[in-house]
């Protein structure tokens, strides 16, 4: 008997696509609509910023989730360029467009966010870059290819990538930062350090301290003028200031949001039919005892695959250990875990930082909180494994987990 149910899919994104292969893959038979807001079909972000940003034309068609025929051939309707304007969860509809209303037995909103904007003067010349979509890599490629100063407002990953790819191209950059260090609240000075030295070495010079207050020029860029009074030469300034949620769907469809939608361990918003994934969501996580909205692409690629599982009724606890990943010159990292500032009393490496290929490891009272691999591999699980036992209350020898010669995976032996 064919199954006469309809899953809408609000999002064309890689937790989107993800969710509509697995409902496939695990032989749901009914209707899916997935839908998105940008001309192009899902794709996965990191590619972006890294890969396609320093020139690899091979690295953008990687990029994409599917082959465009891969959703006529799994029979998942796909429509681009068309926005949801309206969630109504008692009449099961969402509104395309705002004219268009189409009924839903299950939906899952996989939003995602949207890059946080500067609001000074001059931010509408035509050399201030944003990095969030293929459209926007596309235009940045193009200016760095030609650009001779580039001025970087913002020292996180994206910000720091942008640099890396910018040098690599050619250019003089400089890094603007209103802390005191690149990654300061992500990893601490210890290891942010590292990523400052990293740049530096490479020719980047870094403004900490300051902030951007006015971009200048007639139409294009041909300047930065910092708070502190200094002007950078610029031909593109790329702003990397942070991402927030789009929850404007949720709100409008009365769900619970805080700092994303709110969801339990099983994906699950406060509407029993609506479920959310991705960087949108701010997940009741099961081991770290606290909610948390991740934004990177693990957290989209496993949690839209998850959430495929929950609409078909499938018992979920999403549990993922928090990861990302960066490449950045010559030095890649990988980073599992959760230690927010303040929340650890130390950094403990092992291998040589000097030389760049180490391990630090993020600890309070003896419990490995986070761990991030930099030119070591194949270490991933074993770091979690350790993350999993420190927020399970299981401390570690803290020399032995200093010393390489002693395996990771004996630390909890």
């Amino acid at each position: 008997m064919a199954d006469e149910r309809t899953f809408v899919i609000v999002g064309a994104s890689l937790a989107g696509a993800k969710a509509a292969e697995t409902l496939r893959a695990e032989g749901f038979t009914g209707a899916v609509l997935l839908i998105g807001e940008e001309t192009e079909r899902p794709y996965e972000r990191p590619p972006l910023s890294k890969g396609y940003l320093q020139g690899s034309e091979e690295a953008r068609e990687k990029a994409f989730v599917h082959p465009m025929s891969w959703y006529a051939e799994h029979d998942v309707e796909l429509r681009l360029a068309t926005r949801v304007t309206h969630l109504d969860p008692v009449a099961h509809t969402v509104t395309l467009d705002g004219v268009d209303p189409v009924r839903y037995d299950k939906l899952l909103l996989t939003t995602g966010s949207r890059v946080r904007t500067l609001p000074v003067p001059g931010a509408e010349l035509t050399g201030v870059r944003y990095l969030r979509t293929v459209d926007e890599s596309d235009a940045l490629l193009a200016h760095l290819r030609t650009a001779s100063d580039v001025v970087v407002v913002g020292a996180g990953w994206i910000g720091l990538e942008a640099a890396a790819a910018a040098r690599k191209h050619g250019a003089t950059v400089t890094v603007v930062e209103q802390a005191s260090l690149p990654l300061q609240r992500v990893l601490g000075d210890e290891v942010a350090t590292v990523f400052a030295d990293l740049h530096r070495a490479n020719g980047v010079d870094f403004r900490f301290g300051t902030s951007v207050a006015s971009f200048d020029g007639d139409r294009t860029l041909s300047s930065v003028t910092l708070t502190d009074g200094t002007v950078l030469p610029a031909d593109v300034a790329v702003v990397g200031i942070g991402i927030q949620p789009n929850t404007e769907l949720a709100v409008d469809g009365g769900l619970e949001v805080d700092n994303g939608i709110l969801v339990d361990a099983g994906l699950r918003t406060s509407d029993p039919d609506i479920y959310a994934a991705g960087d949108v969501v701010n997940l009741e996580h099961p081991w770290l005892g606290r909610r948390i909205r991740v934004e990177h692409w693990a957290n989209a690629l496993n949690g839209g695959k998850a959430a495929g599982k929950a609409l078909l009724g499938e018992p979920v606890v999403f549990d993922r250990v928090p990861y990302f990943f960066s490449d950045q010159y010559d030095l890649g990292m990988e980073y599992s875990g959760f230690a927010e500032p303040g929340g650890y009393d130390r950094v403990v490496f092992r291998g040589d930082v000097a030389a760049r290929e180490f391990i630090a490891f993020w600890v309070k009272d003896g419990r490995v909180l986070a761990g991030m691999n930099a030119n070591v591999w194949d270490v991933t699980d074993d770091i979690q494994q350790l993350v999993r036992a420190g927020y399970a209350g299981r401390p570690v020898d803290l020399a032995r987990l200093a010393d390489p010669g002693v395996p990771l995976g004996d630390l909890l032996a």
